[in-house]
């Protein structure tokens, strides 16, 4: 009966050390000598140039964020493996072990926030509008009577529609399979106007034959707060991310990378992407918070 109660303990206090691991990344990371980092192969702060190699603002932010942790952690070697996310999986990866750090292209909503956690706000995105720069439309009114491109699966139109200023604009939907066909829609005249992320519209613009010949328009139809994602419930590795990207910030750091990634001409293309930093994003930098979209929709 004692080998049985002893036995009992024993596998009790395992598998209690094993949950205390998996809700203390720092000491998972500190064991192991290595860590996960989340990242995208598409987006606009998070890219691949393929062979494994991944890039982008938030990529490289995060890169700097684990150098940090090596640091407080004192670790002579960091091992940094890089795990695609996609909009489906990246929460469950998250959450189930898979991945430590996502920094990706993740918009802190309260809905998220019950299943995961999210260090503070780096980036600051606005939905808007791109249209021919010889069109006329100025803002939402002028879309009436318009065909308006988005993208399958994405939530601009639905945006659109919802904003108190579209109220009795009607406009015809037209929807691309990808950002690029969406983009080329507006390009070929099949659509007047493409409503979407401002990132990923300034890198479509970018890449065009004559970026002169187009320009983003009219209010900003919603502002979504962007930031790395991590397991909920890990108070002293969330505390090491935030202070890492505070540290950035205040040194100067995060808005050369900012220049870096948006401002000067960036691979594999060497074209400049030529976004400058929105109030939306300066204002979320000065005062580093993790509050959700909920809370700036408020404003």
């Amino acid at each position: 009966m004692k080998k049985h109660l002893l036995a009992v303990a024993v596998t009790a206090l395992a598998a209690g050390s094993a949950f205390a691991q998996a809700t203390d990344t720092l000491a998972k990371i500190k064991a192991s000598g290595s860590v996960t980092l989340g990242v995208r192969e598409s987006s606009g702060l998070s890219y691949t140039l393929g062979n494994g190699k991944f890039v982008g603002f938030h990529t490289e932010m995060g890169e700097i964020v684990l150098a940090d942790i090596q640091k407080q952690l004192g670790l002579p070697k960091l091992d940094v493996k890089y795990q695609p996310v996609t909009s489906q999986n990246r929460i469950p990866l998250v959450t189930n072990g898979t991945v430590d750090l996502e920094c990706g292209s993740t918009t802190n909503n309260a809905a998220r926030q019950k299943d995961v956690a999210f260090a503070v706000t780096t980036y600051v995105e606005e939905v808007r509008t791109v249209v021919k720069a010889n069109s006329g439309i100025t803002s939402i009114k002028d879309l009436n009577g318009k065909t308006i491109a988005t993208t399958t699966g994405t939530t601009s139109v639905q945006t659109l529609r919802k904003h108190e200023r579209a109220g009795g604009i009607d406009f015809k939907e037209v929807f691309g399979k990808d950002h690029a066909d969406s983009f080329l829609m507006l390009e070929t005249g099949r659509a007047d106007a493409f409503v979407m992320d401002g990132s990923i519209l300034a890198a479509n613009i970018s890449k065009s034959k004559n970026p002169a010949d187009y320009k983003i328009v009219g209010e900003v139809l919603s502002v979504e707060p962007i930031a790395c994602m991590l397991r909920k419930d890990d108070p002293a590795f969330k505390k090491a991310v935030d202070d890492s990207i505070k540290r950035q910030i205040a040194d100067g750091s995060l808005a050369k990378l900012y220049d870096k990634w948006f401002m000067q001409p960036v691979p594999p293309t060497n074209t400049k992407i030529g976004l400058p930093m929105s109030d939306a994003t300066k204002a979320a930098w000065a005062s580093p918070n993790d509050k959700p979209m909920e809370d700036y929709a408020k404003k």
